[in-house]
């Protein structure tokens, strides 16, 4: 396996953790919004999506392309940078308004919709570009030999910054509130073994 074709398996997985998300901005008004259920989406993006999955762009693939002579700061990697950036404070503004929404604050469910939805259209963008642009030219900068290094230091980085079975529990959370919410739900395609990043602190 390509490391390229292991971040793209993980991209169907949080692909499908959005639809999910889209189905809680859409929750009824007249209905008491299902907040412990947002709580594990926001955990999922934060761990799954963010630490896990961009850790190991920004740490390992992103470095490996640089060294094949991309720029860091211009160019497709530092798009990817500025838009990880984007997600994480939409991830912050949907945690704060729920909390709001907790201390009773009505308007803040709204709150936590604009972030969502604002959220939702990044990401999927994100990841258009991600696996129809960038990973292509990783494919192409990067022998043989450097994807294969670069899979190993994925399992590496998953040995050391993970707890023992996180990950599988991250995927088996999004499993169950697809089915929960009536999205489909992908093929269990990722990769057990080397599948997260390290312990980068968000």
């Amino acid at each position: 396996m390509k490391p390229t074709e292991l971040l793209r398996s993980e991209h169907r997985v949080i692909e499908q953790m959005l639809s999910v998300l889209e189905r809680l901005c859409r929750w009824p008004e007249d209905q008491s919004f299902p907040e412990a259920d947002a709580d594990q989406t926001i955990a999922f993006f934060r761990q799954f999506a963010d630490r896990c999955h961009h850790g190991k762009e920004e740490g390992l693939l992103f470095p490996a392309m640089e060294r094949k002579g991309f720029p860091h700061e211009s160019g497709p990697i530092g798009v990817m940078l500025y838009e990880h950036e984007m997600g994480r404070s939409h991830v912050r503004g949907m945690a704060e308004a729920l909390q709001r929404l907790r201390s009773g604050e009505a308007e803040a469910r709204a709150a936590f919709g604009q972030h969502a939805r604002a959220y939702i259209d990044l990401l999927r963008e994100h990841i258009y570009k991600e696996d129809n642009i960038l990973f292509t030219m990783a494919e192409q900068a990067l022998s043989p030999q450097d994807q294969q290094e670069l899979l190993q230091q994925f399992q590496h980085a998953e040995q050391t910054g993970m707890e023992p079975g996180e990950h599988e529990r991250w995927v088996q959370t999004a499993q169950q509130l697809a089915q929960k919410y009536g999205v489909a739900t992908v093929a269990q395609t990722v990769p057990t073994s080397s599948s997260c990043c390290g312990s980068q602190d968000r």
